[in-house]
């Protein structure tokens, strides 16, 4: 493939690598990828050649930003199916890598968001380096934490993964460990090496025991009791009052952040947390398809991509305007069954 194709592919030794190869968009996951990179990866699961895949990001900036927003964005105001598409086949790929039959590396180096956390959150081997940057900021641009969101966020420690949904707070290396996000810790100057001796077919505890490094205390193993205490109330209203309540500078801006984002998107994500710890992982998947149904035909993902991205402008009129004009009702209809236009898997 030539410099400029969206994604490169290399079989290294005993290993297949993937790079994301957007350096410029910061490595936005687009739907061209999704459908590159799906039957590569059922090529070398059946290639004895390969005994395991790594994936990556070109550039020093980014593993993945996120999916193509403003492409999506796009399609979904003209009411274009490739919208859709783009979702069913990016979950399914999502789930793929979940279930993959070899090692299933992800470099985490840069930022990785959205999208990128689908590519790489469901692989065996989650490595973060002192350069990522982790969020799932979905709520701030009138959508909800997807990607396997609802199965890997309310798995995390305590209330952390509702915490996490509902503020799309940024964590690095240490934080996202302790989340479940990430399982090590190697700073960027020595992925080469790991790289190298995993393609040299160097067993992966090895191969890892040579080049990671404790990744150091995590900010949100302090925040713990404070994060769990808010946030097992049992609505969004309650969490707000909570933590205003509690007149601490952190609790304050928290309060904040989450009322600044989508209403809707934030009792979406409330119900989607709760209910995915009692899911499995494909169950959670169809639960996401139904739920990007219904965001696409709303107002608020077009308006939050509109003030964050396009105008970026930062002021974002969302349609119910607060969390008092929802109801219940409202809420149930994302969570509908979508009867044949369910989500479904190889």
């Amino acid at each position: 493939m030539s410099e400029e194709a969206e994604v490169l592919f290399e079989r290294r030794g005993s290993a297949g690598v993937i790079t994301l190869n957007r350096p410029r968009t910061l490595n936005a996951l687009t739907l061209s990828m999704v459908r590159l990179i799906h039957p590569q990866l059922q090529e070398w699961a059946a290639d004895e050649r390969v005994q395991c895949v790594m994936i990556e990001g070109a550039g020093e900036k980014a593993f993945c930003a996120g999916g193509d927003i403003r492409v999506l964005h796009d399609w979904g105001r003209a009411g274009d199916p490739l919208a859709l598409t783009f979702w069913r086949e990016e979950y399914r790929l999502n789930t793929f890598i979940k279930r993959y039959p070899k090692p299933f590396i992800a470099l985490m180096d840069g930022i990785n968001m959205g999208g990128g956390v689908g590519l790489s959150a469901h692989g065996s081997h989650r490595i973060a380096s002192e350069r990522l940057t982790f969020a799932m900021p979905e709520t701030g641009i009138g959508l909800f934490p997807d990607v396997g969101g609802t199965y890997f966020l309310p798995r995390a420690p305590g209330e952390t993964g509702l915490y996490l949904a509902l503020t799309g707070a940024r964590l690095k290396a240490a934080d996202a460990i302790y989340a479940g996000i990430a399982d090590a810790y190697v700073p960027s100057g020595r992925l080469e090496t790991l790289k190298d001796r995993i393609a040299g077919g160097a067993p992966l505890t090895e191969a890892l025991k040579e080049v990671a490094e404790e990744e150091g205390p995590a900010p949100l193993a302090s925040m713990q009791e404070d994060i769990s205490r808010h946030f097992s109330k049992g609505s969004v209203a309650e969490i707000i009052t909570s933590l205003r309540a509690d007149g601490g500078e952190w609790a304050v801006k928290t309060a904040e952040t989450i009322e600044a984002k989508s209403p809707t998107s934030t009792l979406v994500a409330f119900r989607q947390v709760r209910e995915g710890a009692k899911l499995e992982f494909e169950e959670c998947m169809k639960l996401e398809f139904r739920l990007i149904n219904s965001f696409i035909k709303g107002h608020d993902f077009y308006e939050g991509v509109r003030a964050v991205v396009i105008d970026k402008d930062q002021a974002p009129k969302w349609k119910p305007a607060t969390l008092a004009d929802m109801t219940a009702s409202d809420v149930d209809s994302y969570f509908a069954p979508l009867g044949d236009n369910e989500l479904t898997f190889d």
